[in-house]
């Protein structure tokens, strides 16, 4: 799985030839002078299975064929690592860098510290923060307009692990010191004339530079002022203050055909239900390129146009109607203007929440359907109408959200048609099969450097003519070593609408994994409707094949995301690990695996049936 972790190798350097070179020492990772902020690292590599690696003059453990993924601690700073094999010696250099922020030496502010770094809008009345790294002992405050915000030291916080901690089962918080770290907030209410003339002077007089009250209000940057030992010094911030109009909040409309919708101003925040193209919704702030909506979500403004002159959108909704196709139900929602929505599925049932808008809703029709058991509604919260679409089987096949013009509709896809053969039972069955990575993109590396790109494609080839022989109808995302993008991969499977996707990969580790006790079979989903299908290929392969269960995970990925089909990653063991290495990379357990999670796909339709 692509750097699940830090084990990206140069394709150019390292290629499934190295595995036919001359026998020699051979460390694929890390690579000399590697820079890392875990506390340890392992080692991963081959040499002939004669004589001892030695590393810094330990004697290290290896596999049968020789190879190798030992662990060693790291301290603050540079690390010196000599690797060892007969006459052989390799020097490696790893450093470790501090995740402490660095204390400024004398009087001034740590670099790159003050925040907001970005310019920001924030709505009257909303809490403005600001923050510094400083000497211990200091003053420090800031000046906002007419304001003056006093920043206190803060004391000592817990430091969260990156969400690849839970990969090595090692995800509890840490204690981090805080010292040298400010922090305060203000609120600026919506501005009177009184708030003008003290910002503006006596311009507001003469109506020179003064903004409209009904615009936005332009703070400027604010100013830091740091006092230590009777000394002054300030600094302004980068970024500016802006308070908006609560009577003229701008309008955005989302131009791509999802807009990624996320809990926070950056992609380090999750995902929230995609927007449709054509969504309108107002901007109640902004955090450099990133706008907050009115229902709560972020949204990266490229996404996005604004336009000019709209007021908030609202909509009514009155009737409600459906339609069926020969594998999808078409739920069509007539609205006033496209607004933003969420889709939640659930056990036996699958709710969409429209906001900004109110229900005058007397009569649904919705005749007996091949997929609907009931359609409730409620209005839960003012300007918030929730749809629950209970039905008749646990299993979801997949949907679609877009908008036609003003109207919405919400597809659900009807069960695909159970085969009847017992030589063919996976007849009039679609599989999207993804071999993970290709071209430039390598993926993980075993420790000869055989890279898993390659074994992906093979182990694809092998289970795409398994699932033939059962019937079905095979859709691959590649068949060579071609570099085909995410998005690529993920209009595929948008466009065939299979009635299943599997991604097909093999796992690492991050830098302070456990490569030498770490292996087996993993499974990840995001979507519900993929959650069964995950469980049961995770059991039946384990059991079938006898294999550790590395574990099924929920998991943000781009081929588990997609809604029009369920998806799942299929981690099939570990390049990381030298004992496990060496079954992914034999013919006849590769075999295995294809028919065993052929087999796997074929109990699952008919347990779903």
């Amino acid at each position: 799985m692509k750097n699940l972790l830090g084990l990206v190798i140069l394709g150019c350097i390292l290629t499934s030839a190295v595995a036919l070179a001359e026998p020699s020492l051979i460390v694929v990772f890390p690579q000399t002078n590697y820079q890392t902020s875990a506390q340890k690292i392992f080692f991963l590599g081959t040499a002939p299975p004669d004589g001892q690696v030695l590393i810094n003059s330990k004697p290290i453990t290896r596999s049968k064929a020789g190879h190798f993924s030992p662990s060693f601690p790291l301290q603050l700073g540079e690390n010196l690592f000599t690797v060892r094999h007969r006459n052989q010696e390799l020097q490696i250099k790893v450093t470790r860098l501090t995740t402490d922020p660095e204390l400024p030496q004398g009087l001034a502010f740590a670099k790159d510290s003050l925040t907001p770094a970005v310019d920001i809008a924030r709505l009257p009345g909303e809490l403005i923060c600001f923050s510094a790294i400083a000497p211990p002992n200091a003053k420090v405050s800031v000046n906002l307009a007419n304001q003056r915000v006093v920043l206190s030291p803060q004391p000592q916080q817990a430091q969260l692990p990156s969400n690849l901690a839970a990969l090595t089962g090692q995800n509890q918080p840490q204690a981090q010191s805080s010292v040298g770290k400010y922090e305060g907030c203000t609120t600026v209410e919506q501005p009177d004339s009184n708030f003008l003339s003290l910002i503006y002077g006596n311009n507001i007089i003469s109506g020179a530079v003064v903004p409209s009250l009904t615009k936005e209000l332009d703070l400027g940057k604010p100013e830091f002022h740091l006092t230590l030992n009777g000394k002054t010094i300030t600094q302004p911030g980068s970024g500016k203050v802006e308070i908006l109009s609560k009577t003229q909040l701008p309008v955005y409309e989302v131009i791509l055909d999802s807009g990624i919708a996320r809990t926070g101003p950056s992609t380090d925040y999750s995902r929230l239900t995609p927007l449709p193209k054509g969504t309108r919704t107002t901007v109640t702030g902004r955090e450099g390129e990133w706008l907050r909506l009115d229902y709560g979500a972020w949204i990266n403004s490229k996404e996005t146009r604004i336009l000019p002159g709209a007021v908030l959108p609202q909509t009514i909704i009155r009737s409600i109607g459906y339609r069926q196709l020969p594998s999808a139900t078409e739920i069509v929602f007539p609205l006033q203007v496209p607004v933003p929505v969420r889709v939640q599925q659930g056990e036996q049932a699958i709710a969409l929440t429209l906001y900004n808008t109110t229900a005058q809703t007397d009569i649904i029709r919705l005749d007996d359907d091949p997929l609907i058991d009931r359609l409730d509604w409620q209005q839960e919260a003012p300007g918030q109408v929730k749809y629950t679409f209970n039905l008749k089987k646990a299993q979801q096949w997949g949907y679609k959200l877009r908008y036609d013009g003003t109207t919405l509709v919400l597809a659900l896809r009807h069960p695909p048609k159970i085969g009847n053969t017992r030589r063919k039972p996976l007849a009039n069955f679609k599989i999207v099969l993804d071999p993970g990575h290709g071209g430039k993109e390598s993926g993980a590396s075993g420790p000869t450097g055989y890279l898993e790109k390659d074994v992906n494609l093979v182990v694809s080839k092998l289970l795409r003519d398994e699932l033939v022989k059962r019937g079905a109808t095979v859709v691959m995302t590649r068949e060579d070593d071609r570099e085909v993008s995410l998005g690529e991969r993920q209009a595929i499977i948008s466009q065939e609408e299979p009635a299943i996707a599997l991604s097909i990969h093999h796992n690492s580790l991050p830098d302070d994994g456990d490569a030498e006790k770490t292996k087996g079979f993993g499974t990840f989903w995001y979507q519900p409707q993929a959650h069964n299908l995950a469980i049961f290929l995770q059991n039946y392969v384990v059991k079938k094949l006898g294999k550790p269960s590395y574990g099924v995970f929920w998991n943000n990925l781009a081929l588990t995301r997609p809604s029009a089909a369920p998806s799942v990653l299929l981690e099939l063991g570990f390049m990381s690990n030298p004992d496990e290495f060496e079954q992914v990379m034999n013919l006849e357990e590769q075999k295995k695996m294809a028919n065993a999670i052929a087999q796997g796909i074929t109990e699952w339709f008919r347990s779903v049936r």
